[in-house]
């Protein structure tokens, strides 16, 4: 079984530059897991790594489609598992690195029962019955067939409700016995997943307001505009959605200022971190590193403990 080191936590808690100085000491190369820097031209709005950094450590599963074409996890699979058998035919350690938990998670699961779920012609049926009929028809449609499912969802969140009845409609199998055999299937490698936290909520706040300024700095307006001119967010609803983008678009359309975007972008960016972290959280494979105790450590001290602790593994 290959050997591989995941290195997760939530947007701007530091997972690029620690598997980045990692990669140097382990003889490693990084397999992205972030389900924004696989288009290209989406730069700086998904925090790539810069052309430096990836000169310095060889970086696969970023660039690799273009932003006018959906993308989904089961796309990412198996190129990413191809990379990391890759890695290892040629001595690297395989770094998995990002805050995708759906791919991250799809990828370390090993399950040989995975049917085909999706189906985009099936998906746009089922959005269109939930614009006529409302979320609350869909939900009850979805709690009928799948009741466990449904009760883990909230009627309004029409996405996830619409996803889970797409599963059945295509496979017909529920999304909750799609998730139990995955459970069941066991590890697909030997990895050791590292989880970077914060104690300190505010700290890992202040390092996304930072980001978010240093984005702005870099030019995303320019690159949200460029996006918008190739047609990119109406081709890709995946795209537009993207927090950067979304935020963003508004001021571009001349509807609010940019001010006004770059709040609501820190405060979309500090709701997806809260998801992240309730998401890796639940899962039993993440194994934690403090990053701010009383006093914030270092980041050397950091990538030290993170060594230590794929060592011993």
């Amino acid at each position: 079984m290959i050997k591989i080191l995941g290195i997760v936590g939530s947007t701007a808690s530091g997972k690029s530059a620690l598997a980045l100085e990692l990669a140097q000491r382990l003889d490693g190369e990084i397999i992205s897991c972030d389900s924004m820097q696989i288009y290209r031209r989406m730069d700086i709005g998904t925090a790539k790594p810069t052309a430096e950094e990836r000169a310095t450590v060889r970086h696969h599963m970023i660039d690799i489609a273009d932003p006018r074409e959906t993308f989904s996890c089961a796309d990412y699979v198996p190129l990413a598992a191809r990379a990391i058998e890759d890695c290892a035919a040629r001595g690297k350690l395989a770094i998995v690195c990002g805050g995708t938990g759906l791919y991250l998670d799809a990828l370390l699961r090993k399950n040989d029962f995975e049917p085909q779920t999706s189906d985009e012609a099936v998906r746009a049926e089922l959005v269109e019955w939930a614009e006529h009929c409302g979320a609350e028809a869909v939900w009850r449609e979805l709690e009928r067939i799948d009741p466990e499912s449904a009760a883990a969802m909230h009627p309004n969140n029409v996405k996830r409700v619409i996803r889970a009845l797409e599963i059945y409609r295509v496979s017909g199998v529920t999304k909750t016995e799609l998730d139990r055999r995955s459970r069941e299937g066991g590890m697909r490698y030997d990895a050791c997943v590292l989880g970077l936290r914060y104690a300190d909520r505010g700290s890992l706040y202040r390092r996304i307001d930072f980001r978010v300024d240093a984005m702005l700095r870099q030019g995303l307006v320019e690159e949200t505009e460029a996006l918008r001119a190739e047609g990119v967010f109406e081709a890709n609803r995946t795209a537009a959605q993207a927090i950067g983008y979304k935020e963003l678009l508004p001021y571009c359309q001349g509807e609010i200022s940019l001010s006004e975007a770059s709040e609501n972008l820190k405060t979309a960016t500090r709701r997806y971190a809260k998801r992240q972290i309730t998401w890796f959280s639940a899962k039993e494979y993440v194994r934690w590193l403090d990053v701010t105790t009383a006093d914030e450590k270092t980041f050397e001290e950091i990538v030290n403990n993170a060594s230590e602790v794929f060592k011993k593994s």
